[in-house]
């Protein structure tokens, strides 16, 4: 398969040929890929403000913006790798398990065709039904978690299936191994006081964002590596780990967050782990202010594109 780089701005206008990430390739399979990026528009499980069924459009659009070479990690995304943008799951608006079951049969296709799926969303719930596919070819894997909520809670409004249960379910389910899982970034305000103390009842390890600051997050980095391991990683980012004062865009915003360039660089310490799946959630364009929050989506994938890139390139030197 014949994969090309991103047209150049050069030759052809950034707003021209939009639609896909970076403007790559539009495919229908992802057959001999490395990589491949599609849209989970699911925004059902919404608890406060929805709309982030628009964010998968509005990260490929703003993504147009995004050049190919990674100037820190010194790689170019796509000279050592083929990818490309296979467009978005045909989810059912307000019904929750038929998206699942589209999703999950989605990303299962990207896993049975040996490429690493990259999932843009959407609300959060819809990582269950990612983890249920890579479960299929991987088994349990480690969960590395940015958020700040836990996203494990039993029940929401009485119901097991929303973007606040995901991570429950999936331990319910045997989806991830708790003991080499970690969550980071937790903060605000809380209903149950002891919310926290329940990722440790159910195995996980919970650092919330002022345990972050007091550790320093060289060491919380370390800590991280430790406990992932060399197991097979999925990573899942939500947007509102990030301050909302550099991603308004967002459905539930939690103040003292961490900075844009905090978030990029998490990513890049993390360069060592096995990942073999990864997904941005909870961008809400209609709360975003100049698409900021849409642009940092993009780089985020960006920076995790070019972790893949350099393993690939490492590997054919």
């Amino acid at each position: 398969m014949d994969v090309k780089q991103p047209a150049s701005a050069l030759s052809s206008p950034r707003f021209c040929n939009m639609g896909t990430f970076m403007r790559m390739p539009r495919l229908d399979s992802a057959k001999g890929l490395d990589f491949a990026i599609a849209g989970a528009p699911f925004d059902t499980g919404s608890s406060f403000r929805s709309g982030s069924r628009f964010g998968p459009n509005a990260i490929r659009n703003i993504s147009a913006m995004m050049k190919p070479n990674n100037v820190i990690l010194q790689v170019n995304v796509l000279e050592n790798m083929k990818g490309g943008d296979l467009g978005d799951f045909n989810v059912t608006p307000g019904y929750i398990h038929p998206s699942y079951d589209a999703i999950e049969a989605g990303v299962a296709e990207i896993c049975r065709n040996g490429a690493i799926p990259i999932i843009l969303g959407g609300d959060h719930s819809i990582t269950l039904a990612e983890l249920r596919a890579v479960y299929k070819k991987y088994g349990k894997v480690a969960l590395v978690h940015f958020d700040s909520h836990s996203d494990l809670c039993d029940e929401v409004f009485g119901q097991k299936y929303n973007h606040g249960t995901p991570f429950r379910r999936a331990i319910e389910e045997g989806l991830i191994d708790p003991s080499h899982s970690i969550q980071i970034g937790m903060r605000g305000s809380l209903y149950d006081p002891n919310e926290h103390k329940m990722a440790a009842e159910l195995g996980m390890l919970l650092i919330p964002a002022h345990k972050v600051r007091e550790m320093g997050l060289e060491s919380m980095i370390r800590t991280a590596l430790n406990r992932v391991g060399d197991m097979p990683v999925f990573l899942t980012f939500d947007i509102d780990f990030v301050d909302p004062a550099y991603a308004p865009g967002t459905g539930t915003p939690e103040v003292g967050g961490f900075t844009s360039y905090e978030a990029l660089s998490l990513i890049r310490a993390f360069k060592d782990m096995n990942f073999i799946g990864f997904d941005i959630v909870e961008v809400l364009p209609a709360c975003d202010s100049g698409e900021v929050t849409a642009y940092l989506a993009a780089n985020i994938v960006f920076e995790y594109l070019s972790i893949l890139a350099l393993k690939k390139k490492n590997q054919n030197t």
